[in-house]
């Protein structure tokens, strides 16, 4: 797993895109002082989700954004996109080459993609824990990070270590359910306090329950002397109504005589009444009429007057129009001067201004063809550059490959010098088995020789 390319637009000094290629072995990036070497290891921290804008050299999060400089206009965002080359498969996602980038905004809004897809900074944290590479991981080591790294706490140092030897993927997954665990806590202590809430609400219930009862048992009784109440007034009301009705009777013959006496007199009124309608809506009429008349008295005013000003406006606007025409007849004879002086001119210029015209033309030709075949010595030389960029990057991988093959031929030779001198040694061990055997097969044939003798 390896680092294999870093692009780069609108990041600190990169104003335009920039594309950076890292081979598989070690790539050096040389320049003076000023020109923006450390911006590519900021990039790549910043790149793997560095928030930290103290460690991006910068005072805030926008910072890092093309601020402009002598003829370009400073940017409203930058991104940069990191790809690693996944050839161990040390990363679980099942992609070869994976593309990490990061986009940032001027109002601080900043956006995370794995592969073009929209992702969480958590997720590239995931993606890359316990593998020596992030924001803070020991594989990015800036100048004096060293010295840095060594004064700081143990603490410090033991998290680094830790990240090297792959522990903290758990240690975050042993705080996260401790997190949850929290969370679950406050929550089982909350659902208590719901529940001692919900006990006192029952119980309150269950009083308001019993007075509810005592309410109602009391109510009926209140109802059922109501009733036997009511019964016993309707009864009295009954026997007092008899004398009443008798008394009723004997008013409404009394009314019945007088009644003809008083319609005579309701006529006569009714006779007065319609007489001073009449006479009301009369006065109505002419008062609507005595309004129409000094509404249109106070029309008449407002228009004398209106016209007044308009007269007055229009004599001003006469001599003002008088005015400007005699000074427009003097501009008028003025101009028709000037135009005859720049007729004269004119002609006097005409040929002079067709032999430039001509020339403009012939030098304008001359000018396309030059235009043309400079056109085509630029897309040679970019032709050339691309066919030249591409040689170099196939003499670096050929020469890689050579470096490789190289140290395994070296390798290969000190094997075989080491397998030769351990064949020298065995040759001499077995002529020393060889010698050593000959004399005991000679020691044995002695012995036997004796023993036939012997026997004999």
């Amino acid at each position: 797993m390896y680092i294999s390319e870093l692009n780069l637009h609108g990041f600190k000094s990169f104003a335009k895109k920039e594309k950076i290629k890292f081979g598989e072995g070690v790539t050096v990036i040389v320049g003076p002082n000023g020109c923006g070497k450390t911006n590519i290891v900021d990039a790549i921290r910043w790149v793997l989700g560095e928030q930290k804008y103290s460690v991006l050299r910068s005072g805030k999060m926008g910072d890092v954004i093309f601020n402009g400089a002598d003829g370009i206009k400073p940017l409203s965002v930058c991104e940069a996109y990191l790809t690693v080359h996944n050839n161990s498969g040390k990363l679980p996602i099942e992609y070869s080459d994976i593309e990490i980038g990061r986009r940032v905004y001027r109002d601080g809004e900043s956006e995370y993609y794995i592969n073009k897809t929209p992702c969480r900074l958590k997720d590239i944290h995931e993606l890359f824990i316990d593998t020596g590479m992030g924001s803070d991981a020991y594989s990015v080591i800036e100048l004096k990070m060293i010295e840095q790294i060594l004064s700081e706490t143990a603490d410090d140092r033991k998290r680094m270590f830790e990240e090297a030897a792959g522990i903290n993927k758990y240690k975050q997954q042993r705080q996260s359910a401790l997190r949850k665990f929290d969370a679950i806590q406050r929550d089982l202590d909350r659902i208590n306090d719901i529940v001692q809430e919900v006990e006192q609400q029952v119980h309150s219930l269950g009083l308001q329950l019993k007075r509810f009862n005592r309410h109602e048992k009391l109510s009926t009784i209140l109802f059922e002397k109501d009733l036997s109440l009511a019964y016993i007034k309707i009864h009295n009301y009954q026997s007092e109504l008899i004398p009443l009705r008798k008394n009723l009777s004997e008013s409404l013959t009394i009314k019945n005589e007088k009644l003809s006496d008083t319609s005579l007199l309701e006529k006569e009124l009714e006779e007065i009444k319609k007489t001073y309608v009449s006479q009301q809506q009369e006065l109505q009429k002419m008062q609507i009429k005595l309004q129409k008349l000094e509404k249109d008295r106070e029309l008449a005013q407002n228009n004398i007057l209106i016209w007044n000003e308009q007269f007055k406006s229009a004599e001003i606007n006469m001599n003002r129009l008088s005015n400007e025409l005699s000074s427009n007849q003097e501009k008028k004879i003025h101009l028709l001067d000037k135009i005859t002086e720049y007729k004269k001119d004119i002609d006097q210029l005409s040929p002079s201004i067709k032999d430039q015209s001509s020339l403009f033309v012939t030098k304008n030709n001359e000018f396309q063809k030059i235009d043309s075949e400079y056109q085509t010595a630029q897309e040679h030389v970019k032709t050339i550059q691309s066919s030249r960029w591409k040689a170099q990057e196939r003499i670096a991988d050929e020469r890689s490959v050579l470096d490789r093959s190289i140290s395994s031929i070296e390798e290969k030779t000190t094997v075989i010098n080491h397998l030769s001198s351990k064949i020298k040694i065995l040759e001499k061990d077995q002529e020393k088995y060889s010698i050593e055997q000959e004399k005991i097969d000679n020691n044995t044939k002695k012995q036997l020789e004796k023993v036939n003798k012997i026997k004999s």
